[in-house]
């Protein structure tokens, strides 16, 4: 199989959330795409499993020549890697393996441990085998972890090249105002959660994350016009009260009334948020394996929107994961607190989770 075909197998069934553990992502995604990449993955003396540094592990060692190690690959669950590359620094500097890399198979991210900066600043490059296009992905995997370019010395070469191009900083400044549209765009929750926030300090009335959502649409229409973003309805309020769902809000439409359909049946609705929790409850009583599949999806930025631990709903927020999570079925919670917009990609991914049976029984718009 070409790399480029297994690319695109590997990102379906990221997707379709097939990869649940670190051993699925072990089996069906890292040592595949060394296969592909023309490394003898049955040959121990040269990809190792489960290496050994002082009494700890890395789970794989790419080696060149036998028994010594030019790459580390450390694997974790899918959307779980975020501040493993401490521990996989470690173990490279220890050994002075030259390049490591860390993968939940969806994120790979290739480091150069020898370099000077933070473990991010030694990143050379993050590669998202759902955002890139194949093309791109191909390439970047070959460049950095096929089996010739790292025996021959070219992948550190190229690597070190990459670290150190000024091109980066270029690259950065350009996709800088394109990364602050999309934030407004997409309505990132913490964005959202940092715009309420600050204007209860500032006020003393926290807005609901729908008005927070309508008025960054707002910046995006109007974006040197600040001052032009009106409330449609105002209503009076108490200080020091928060913004309810029915009583004393500001937003565009007081009373919202729901409908979606699955399998043909129309379920009522007296939010985004019921849609969701609905449609989450029937997915799981249809399909048993949805929720294992859907929580090995990468899911946002700093969340879970689905855990079998509320507290991991929101990392680091108690008072969120008590106020805005509900326990769908037993033993699995699903975060509430995110706006309309938040709430339709939220249901997008999980019918792309559920697959082409289900999404074309499936009608459900709260935008």
């Amino acid at each position: 199989m070409a790399i480029a075909n297994y690319i695109e197998k590997v990102r379906q069934g990221l997707r379709e959330g097939r990869f649940t553990s670190e051993a699925a992502v072990s089996q069906g995604i890292l040592l595949p795409a060394l296969h592909e990449l023309g490394w003898p993955v049955f040959d121990t003396s040269i990809v190792i499993p489960e290496f050994s540094v002082e009494g700890r592990r890395v789970d794989y060692a790419l080696c060149h020549p036998e028994n010594r190690p030019s790459v580390f690959i450390e694997v974790k669950k899918v959307g779980l890697s975020e501040g493993a590359d401490r521990q996989l620094f470690e173990y490279a500097f220890h050994l002075g393996v030259p390049m490591a890399i860390l993968t939940d198979g969806q994120e790979w991210s290739f480091y150069l441990p020898g370099e000077q900066g933070r473990y991010d600043e030694r990143r050379v490059y993050k590669l998202d085998l759902l955002e890139r296009d194949i093309t791109e992905a191909e390439s970047r995997l070959d460049r950095y972890l096929s089996y010739s370019n790292v025996c021959s010395g070219d992948a550190l070469k190229a690597a070190r090249s990459d670290y150190q191009n000024v091109a980066r900083v270029r690259i950065v400044e350009a996709n800088l105002p394109k990364a602050w549209e999309g934030l407004l765009k997409d309505q990132d929750s913490l964005l959202l959660d940092l715009l309420g926030e600050k204007v209860e300090d500032l006020c003393g009335y926290k807005p609901e994350l729908d008005v927070c959502g309508q008025f960054l649409e707002m910046q995006i229409q109007n974006s040197k016009h600040l001052d032009k973003y009106e409330p449609e309805k105002k209503l009076p309020m108490k200080k020091g009260q928060p913004f309810n769902s029915t009583t004393d809000i500001i937003r565009t439409r007081i009373v919202d009334n729901f409908t979606f359909v699955f399998k043909g049946k129309e379920f009522p609705a007296r939010s985004a948020r019921e849609v969701m929790t609905k449609l989450f409850q029937l997915l799981s009583q249809e399909d048993k394996g949805f929720l294992d599949r859907f929580a090995s999806r990468k899911h946002g930025k700093k969340r879970r929107y689905l855990a079998k631990d509320k507290r991991d709903l929101y990392p680091g927020r108690l008072d969120l994961a008590e106020q805005h999570s509900v326990e769908i079925v037993a033993g699995w919670w699903l975060g509430t607190n995110y706006s309309r917009r938040n709430i339709q990609d939220i249901i997008e991914l999980a019918l792309e989770v559920a697959g082409p049976q289900f999404r074309n029984l499936i009608r459900a718009n709260v935008l």
